[in-house]
């Protein structure tokens, strides 16, 4: 259990008053942790961006905890960092690390190293231990065999009310997207089935900026040719191959105009780090850069080789560090003013790692230049969409869901202050379950029996229709959630409509919209869908009447609109094709032979699978 922020520590001095002051946002963190774990066990995310003081706000929690405490960390730098800091209380506190050559385990809290905790538990096998706190808590993998999973399951095994709290400034996995169920905020931000319930609290980066917390970091467009590594596709781990970023990097002709620019701008700058593609590209930029000012660190730096850079570098005595995937966690060197990156970032989460070295406070020190070379797609001020941008005209927009009226942050495009098009599925709104409803988190080993008072909204933005019941599903369910039937493949649809021969298929090349009148002088919109080859397939809409307005709402414009729940209320054909920008075409659409007459039967969209869509013809 914790003790409530103002009362003092069981024993030892100093006493709280004495203890290294909390900024406000930190204070509120640790209330708002304490407040959580009150009432419930179920695993919490406190999220605060890089340079935020994560470490004071671990070591109050510590220093606040009834029992004993873990604080674990994947390198040595920051179990250091963090064991530091609750020194600074005046309290004592034990190291389990072999990087740090210590293996002490008996006091209240242990700063440890995940790795030589996960090779020494059977010393964290008794029952004592009631807070477990993970440092870059996005590291932990939903894989059960995965270190910290092993470690949560030996002390849960021993305590089954151990509370786990995680922290981080990067709150997603590759791969997996956010690592947390909920925000505080009263939204859905991950799956149900993560790990991390509850997102406590969150300090914004804009927020943490404007107070001058941190330094602004400046984001400008490179004078020079970039690297093009559009073409590269990460491998089945979710990393970009080395062979394939040398390819790209090593030896192109665009590194020394780059390098040039990077030490030109960095002129009236402090301390430049470079982040690199490759070892071999990392080689040839050194190469470029002033001699007795620049160092280069790899992964395969001796130690001590390594340590003595680092310090060489804290101390200005060299002005250019580069480096490849070993500087983004755990390294501070606050004078740090201009990052320039030269590779491409498989995450939101490397990118924000990288940026972050550069904004911790500093004498002299106004804001941080960011130098991307690479056309990394990440907004470090939104990370929040918590997706790659889908494509270089998309920003975040906000869309109400006409449900619950939760304000949804999706990736999308704006045509003036209207929403045109965005990238949403499900409303991410937080509501209150129906009394006696249990939502799966009530049943996670660590949740409380409170928790799941509030369940995510039921809204889709985009879905696909269960023909059974007819439950709205999300795009890539496989099982209908209402009632558990096999979904009907979108391929397995098609090659059955081929097989019919009163059935036609058209790969949607376009789709006109016309104002007209009918046979019988009635103004009607006419819809036409074009295939590659010149077919076409027609349906005809009335929207005279209310009944068939809504009609036309629910048969069309719930699934052409590219910015599904932005209310659109068209009363005349005229209105519709005027927003034309509005609509999508579908990707494929079915017709079937009524008499004389085709009639459209089926559209899909969003389509992914073996069939070619028009788009991708060569």
């Amino acid at each position: 259990m914790l003790r409530h922020p103002d009362q003092k520590a069981a024993s030892g001095p100093p006493s709280a008053s004495a203890a290294p002051a909390l900024r406000p946002y930190q204070r509120e963190a640790v209330q708002r942790v304490v407040a959580h774990f009150r009432g419930s066990d179920a695993p919490a995310v406190v999220v605060l961006p890089t340079g935020s003081g994560k470490s004071l706000v671990i070591a109050e929690l510590a220093r606040l905890a009834r029992g004993r405490v873990l604080v674990l960390a994947h390198v040595r730098e920051l179990v250091e960092q963090n064991h530091a800091k609750y020194q600074a209380y005046g309290l004592a506190a034990d190291i389990f690390s072999a990087g740090l050559k210590r293996k002490e385990s008996g006091r209240q809290v242990v700063f440890g190293s995940v790795q030589s905790v996960v090779r020494g538990l059977e010393r964290f096998a008794a029952g004592d231990f009631t807070l477990l706190v993970i440092d870059e808590c996005h590291r932990v993998s939903p894989d059960q065999d995965a270190g910290y999973r092993r470690v949560i399951e030996r002390l849960r095994a021993a305590n089954p009310r151990l509370k786990v709290l995680g922290l981080t400034a990067t709150p997603y996995r590759l791969g997996q997207g956010f690592i947390y169920h909920r925000h505080h905020h009263g939204m859905v931000r991950g799956d149900d089935d993560c790990f991390f319930r509850d997102c406590v609290f969150e300090q914004p980066l804009r927020l943490m900026v404007k107070q001058g917390y941190l330094a602004a970091p400046r984001r400008i467009d490179a004078a020079v040719e970039r690297y093009d590594f559009s073409s590269l596709v990460p491998s089945s781990c979710g990393l970009f191959r080395e062979e394939e970023l040398n390819r790209v990097a090593a030896g192109n002709r665009a590194t020394p105009g780059i390098v040039a620019e990077v030490v030109e701008r960095a002129r009236d700058r402090q301390g430049v780090m470079l982040f690199a593609a490759s070892v071999a590209h990392a080689e040839e930029v050194l190469g470029y850069l002033p001699a007795a000012e620049a160092a280069l660190v790899t992964g395969k730096t001796p130690s001590a080789e390594r340590e003595r850079l680092i310090a060489a570098f804290k101390a200005r005595e060299i002005k250019y560090l580069v480096n490849v995937a070993v500087l983004t966690t755990g390294f501070d060197a606050p004078h740090v003013d201009l990052i320039a990156i030269l590779r491409p970032t498989e995450s939101v989460s490397l990118y924000q790692q990288i940026v972050g070295r550069g904004l911790r406070l500093a004498p002299g020190k106004h804001d941080c230049l960011i130098l991307d070379y690479a056309g990394n797609p990440w907004d470090l001020y939104a990370p929040e969409v918590g997706s790659p941008r889908p494509d270089p005209d998309s920003e975040p927009v906000q869309v109400p869901c006409p449900a619950c009226g939760h304000a949804n942050l999706f990736w999308g495009k704006r045509d003036g202050e209207l929403v045109i098009e965005h990238f949403g599925r499900r409303c991410q709104g937080l509501v209150e379950d129906e009394p006696g409803a249990a939502s799966g988190a009530d049943k996670r080993p660590g949740a409380a029996s409170g928790a799941g008072r509030q369940r995510q909204c039921d809204f889709r933005f985009r879905f696909k229709v269960c023909p059974d019941c007819g439950a709205e599903n999300d795009i890539a369910a496989r099982r209908c959630h209402g009632c558990q039937a096999l979904l009907v493949d979108a391929d397995d649809r098609l090659k059955e409509a081929l097989r019919l021969r009163d059935a036609l298929v058209l790969r949607v090349a376009g789709m006109q919209l016309e104002a007209t009148i009918n046979g019988r002088g009635l103004p009607r919109l006419k819809v036409t869908y074009h295939d590659e080859e010149g077919v076409t397939l027609a349906e005809w809409f009335a929207l005279e009447t209310p009944a068939q307005r809504a009609a036309f709402a629910a048969a069309f414009l719930r699934e052409h609109l590219r910015a599904p729940g932005v209310p659109f209320r068209p009363t005349t054909p005229e209105e519709v094709v005027a927003e034309r920008r509005r609509l999508r075409h579908p990707d494929f659409v079915v017709g079937r032979k009524m008499g004389r007459h085709w009639q459209v039967r089926e559209k899909l969209f969003d389509y992914v699978g073996r069939y070619r869509r028009a788009e991708a013809a060569e």
